[in-house]
């Protein structure tokens, strides 16, 4: 897979997070570079990696350069049925290219974020239900899971960003995936916007960064917990049953 098409890396020392940008399909990496380019600005210290998806679109749409797009896997007679065997087939080497990200730049799983739009978000939402312990956070812009999540992926968080507007992939799609994964036990976030259609807005990358920022998971409350101090104190009557 080609990981050269755009990158943004720390100019001093080795980076101390991974942000891997999947697109769309029948897209480029260059389509995420608005994403990345936010990315590189909040997160100085970060490696910011736009990937090309391994096969070439199966409609053969040229880009505006003449460039071909390219597709994580086919959409040529998708359907619900066999949408999932397809997503499947292409993990392994989806999955493989994150691990050899990870080790390249000497960063963790936990440290590490995967952000898809459309198929990108499919892969990256399916990826971390398949393989334990790929990335702690996954940003996905109009995208969806393959099949309903029947588990939650451990110690990660997944954003979820959809456009009211989206047709290609409705919105729903979003809020059953997050209902699904909220019932299960998940931490996870849903942000559906309005006027927003099938596409990288402005606003849902707003709202990534906000999310990024702001949202703290549910492990790092487990581990401040587990490392508060237990300060001693006399039993008051109610507990003691008077």
């Amino acid at each position: 897979m080609d990981t050269s098409a755009l990158a943004h890396l720390p100019e001093h020392g080795a980076p101390d997070l991974l942000f891997l940008l999947f697109h769309g399909v029948g897209s480029q990496a260059e389509h995420m570079a608005p994403l990345a380019r936010r990315l590189a600005h909040e997160y100085p210290q970060a490696a910011v990696l736009c990937l090309n998806a391994p096969d070439r679109f199966d409609a053969v749409v040229e880009q505006a350069d003449g460039s071909e797009g390219r597709q994580w896997f086919s959409i040529r007679r998708v359907d619900e049925d066999n949408r999932p065997a397809r997503i499947q087939a292409a993990l392994p080497a989806f999955i493989a290219t994150v691990r050899a990200l990870q080790q390249r730049f000497g960063v963790g799983w936990e440290r590490t974020a995967l952000a898809g739009f459309s198929q990108g978000a499919v892969m990256a939402l399916e990826a971390v239900q398949a393989e334990p312990m790929l990335a702690g956070r996954v940003l996905a812009f109009s995208g969806r899971h393959g099949r309903a999540p029947a588990h939650v992926p451990l110690d990660t968080t997944v954003h979820l960003f959809h456009g009211m507007n989206d047709t290609v992939i409705p919105p729903a799609a979003a809020v059953d995936s997050a209902q699904t994964l909220l019932a299960l036990g998940g931490d996870v976030t849903a942000d559906v916007l309005p006027g927003i259609a099938h596409e990288l807005h402005p606003a849902l990358i707003d709202k990534a960064i906000e999310q990024l920022r702001t949202f703290l998971p549910k492990k790092v409350w487990r581990q401040a917990m587990s490392e508060a101090p237990v300060l001693p104190r006399a039993a008051s009557s109610l507990e003691l049953g008077d």
